[in-house]
């Protein structure tokens, strides 16, 4: 009698698991995808167009992620953040963009005297979709640039350095 009934018990607890299972497998909404775009900004110290050893990283830089539909160029969304301390950003966008052409864009920066855009600089496409095979939902974006109202100093000896360099090539 004591088996019968540990056997029914077992039996209705198996019953219970698998209906349990079998209505979360139910659930057929899409999940919405949330990518992360990460990427840096940074001070063009020797007005080089280029980071050198003397480039600083921008705290409180200004971001925007921005999608333009492939077909018509019209601007669908856009998603804003700024660089923490380190000079990074982490901006989080909802959803695929398959169909979309995204990219990450400067917009200011909070050093007066670092806040022109280095041309060719200034935005970094992004892919913001699973069907390149990336794994993670974290989208890196090449570092964007402002430029230096003025080079440092110690910039000559740099980009004296880097000629020397090609010099050798």
């Amino acid at each position: 009698m004591a088996s019968l009934r540990a056997s029914l018990l077992l039996a209705a607890a198996v019953c219970a698991l698998a209906a349990s299972s079998a209505s979360a497998s139910r659930d057929l909404r899409p999940r919405r995808t949330q990518f992360v775009v990460r990427g840096s900004v940074w001070c063009d110290t020797c007005r080089a167009g280029f980071e050198t050893p003397a480039s600083t990283y921008i705290a409180g830089a200004k971001v925007r992620v921005e999608c333009k539909s492939k077909s018509t160029g019209v601007k669908t969304c856009s998603f804003e953040g700024h660089t923490d301390h380190t000079g990074t950003y982490n901006i989080s966008v909802d959803d695929e963009h398959e169909h979309e052409l995204c990219e990450s864009v400067l917009v200011s920066s909070p050093d007066r005297g670092c806040a022109k855009l280095v041309a060719g600089r200034e935005r970094a496409p992004v892919f913001l979709n699973n069907k390149n095979g990336v794994a993670s939902n974290v989208r890196l974006a090449n570092a964007l640039g402002f430029q230096k109202d003025v080079a440092l100093a110690a910039c000559a000896q740099i980009l004296k350095m880097y000629q020397e360099v090609e010099d050798r090539v």
